[in-house]
């Protein structure tokens, strides 16, 4: 793959702000690749997608949904700020040939998480959530598990969401709370009772 042909169409499909917001996910995906052994190229090439129909017309993704039989339709009862990394996962095979599963399920799942997350799933997830130009409670704590224990920051990020949301009365898309569940459940040997 050309890496700069595809941050040149990067440069054009994204914002400024959401261009640098990759690369920057990009970086950290690489580093905590090259810290918890994951392949760097599979890191990156998954981080510089994540985000690539950020921008895509809501008309345009909602079609993409209804019409492609790998993703869900329950995706169109959520907000569809959860629509943009399932669509690129799809939209990159059409367009760029990707079809390592692996890298696709990665861009499907950063947004949300889901349950058995593979390593790369995990990388793409906190690297897009603790990416240096972020600044919210809570980050600096996942930031610092990160540097040892990619699961363990991957359970404060998918807490701290699932958190975020219900103190907001949002809905939460159902792979988060699998994910909260699962990660809980590999940070803390199992149910806990109090």
């Amino acid at each position: 793959m050309d890496i700069e042909n595809l941050k040149a169409d990067l440069k054009e499909r994204l914002t400024e702000a959401r261009y640098e917001h990759t690369l920057r996910v990009t970086d950290t995906a690489i580093v905590l690749a090259e810290t918890f052994h994951e392949s760097v190229e599979k890191a990156k090439i998954a981080a510089l997608f994540h985000d690539y129909c950020k921008y895509d017309s809501l008309e345009e993704m909602k079609k993409i949904i209804e019409t492609n039989s790998k993703l869900p339709d329950l995706l169109l009862s959520f907000h569809h700020e959860l629509w943009h990394g399932p669509v690129a996962s799809v939209q990159i095979e059409e367009k760029y040939a990707v079809t390592d599963q692996e890298i696709k399920d990665a861009i499907f799942f950063h947004t949300t998480g889901r349950a058995n997350m593979t390593k790369l799933d995990k990388i793409i997830f906190l690297a897009d959530y603790i990416e240096p130009g972020r600044s919210f409670p809570g980050l600096d704590d996942v930031r610092a598990a990160a540097k040892t224990d990619l699961t363990k920051a991957c359970y404060q990020a998918a807490r701290n969401t699932v958190h975020f949301l219900l103190e907001r009365n949002r809905t939460v898309y159902p792979d988060s709370f699998h994910a909260y569940n699962d990660l809980n459940q590999q940070v803390f040997g199992g149910i806990i009772n109090e």
